[in-house]
């Protein structure tokens, strides 16, 4: 996804809606619902902030930690064959399944940036 704004940590979209003559837009990855929209690409900016602010000073104010976007951790389903080659490779190195994925992961992103990056 390109069309999105970040700011504080979070992750706002953005689109378009001809028939109001409105940008809008939600805050990604978390559960609430959090939505702001401008007329302007600078107002929708400033709605995405004051609605990140919102959300935190209501999460203070409730006694509540505010969800952050993506938490660390993710289940992968792959199938048994993958699953059990994945496992018997990760022994041949001597590491562990998460450390296994997380290096593979690391490689695409690094691969993914350059090639991005090149355009």
């Amino acid at each position: 996804m390109t069309n999105v704004m970040k700011y504080r940590g979070y992750i706002g979209s953005i689109e378009a809606s001809p028939e109001d003559g409105v940008l809008f837009g939600k805050l990604l990855y978390i559960q609430p619902l959090i939505t702001y929209e401008g007329e302007t690409v600078p107002e929708l900016k400033k709605a995405f902030e004051e609605s990140v602010e919102c959300y935190l000073a209501d999460c203070m104010e409730e006694g509540i930690a505010p969800e952050k976007p993506c938490k660390g951790s993710f289940n992968v389903r792959v199938g048994h064959d993958m699953h059990l080659a994945a496992v018997e490779a990760a022994g041949r190195e001597e590491k562990s399944l998460n450390d296994l994925v997380r290096s593979a992961l690391e490689a695409y992103l690094a691969k993914s940036r350059t090639s991005t990056s090149a355009r």
